[in-house]
């Protein structure tokens, strides 16, 4: 029992902290603010975009509302199915306060303290500035209400036992700030911002181990076994396997339109990626994307070819 206890002690200590942390605890790196825009609701629409939500939040049916939920994600735990995050009272976001979808954004967790299942990418968006995550909110809450009823996800044993997330997130969920680097340029952090929290590039352009989570040391070198199965492509400077061999004119270009130097067009998942996210995005925020990618160490593909 001693024993026991000594294991357990650890994780029920990091659940405890983890649920009772306040949203006044969660503050920031003091990362470069989005665009300027009049309002909080305005800068929220640009977060949205950057944030990728849209894509994930809305079903892929005909005549789906945007933001309404519903999207299944395939994956080898079982299938997700997308929450709607529009302002709807008992479907969507309508009553949760500023404190909650803070506490979801940056911890993991939902309103009644348990954990979401990784597939959100809180994993990235624990490093979302507060501004950012509360311009988001305001924007979300201004929205029309849809009624769009999501059903339950539908995971495999032992995946649908929420419990099990607690000793995941123990081992594998960093909650820190994103840090501007002081050794770096503004137009670098920036895209570091981008690139690892908000636009959350990782969580498809990183392989993830046997229980789901990014293998840092491989960080965008491509995942074999991305999103429905399918291979997410390697965007470190890599010459032969990556990005290497692009500039930025050439990256810029990719994510505003969807066009590669050799004139094919993005296809699958990241077809979407650019038309709800990257194409919204200044010039000056795809620029520093491009300044960040071009900084990483150059890896072959996760595979090893």
């Amino acid at each position: 029992m001693g024993f026991l206890l000594r294991i357990l002690a650890p994780l029920l200590a990091a659940v405890a902290w983890t649920a009772a942390a306040p949203a006044q605890e969660l503050t920031d790196g003091g990362v470069e603010a989005a665009p300027e825009a009049d309002s909080a609701i305005a800068r929220g629409k640009y977060i949205l975009y950057a944030a990728g939500c849209v894509t994930c939040h809305s079903s892929e049916d005909e005549g789906a509302m945007p933001l309404a939920g519903g999207r299944a994600l395939e994956t080898p735990f079982g299938t997700f199915h997308t929450p709607n995050i529009t302002p709807h009272q008992t479907m969507g976001i309508g009553q949760w306060s500023e404190t909650d979808f803070l506490r979801a954004l940056r911890r993991g967790l939902s309103r009644n303290g348990s954990p979401y299942y990784p597939a959100f990418p809180y994993t990235s968006y624990a490093g979302m500035t507060v501004q950012d995550a509360r311009d988001l909110f305001s924007y979300l809450r201004s929205l029309q209400p849809v009624a769009n009823a999501v059903p339950d996800h539908d995971l495999a044993f032992p995946y649908n036992f929420r419990l099990a997330l607690w000793p995941w997130r123990w081992l594998y969920f960093d909650s820190a700030p994103f840090q501007p680097d002081p050794d770096r340029s503004a137009e670098w952090n920036r895209g570091a911002y981008l690139v690892n929290h908000l636009g959350h590039c990782g969580e498809c352009h990183t392989p993830r181990n046997a229980l789901g989570a990014k293998d840092e040391a491989r960080h965008l070198a491509g995942n074999p076994e991305g999103p429905e199965g399918k291979a997410v492509p390697n965007i470190t400077p890599h010459e032969a396997n990556g990005v290497g061999d692009w500039d930025t004119a050439d990256l810029t270009f990719f994510l505003k339109t969807g066009f590669l130097p050799d004139g094919d067009v993005a296809g699958g998942g990241m077809n979407s990626v650019i038309e709800d996210s990257t194409g919204h995005l200044t010039d000056a925020d795809l620029n520093a994307i491009a300044t960040y990618l071009q900084s990483l160490k150059p890896m072959a593909d996760a595979g090893g070819q």
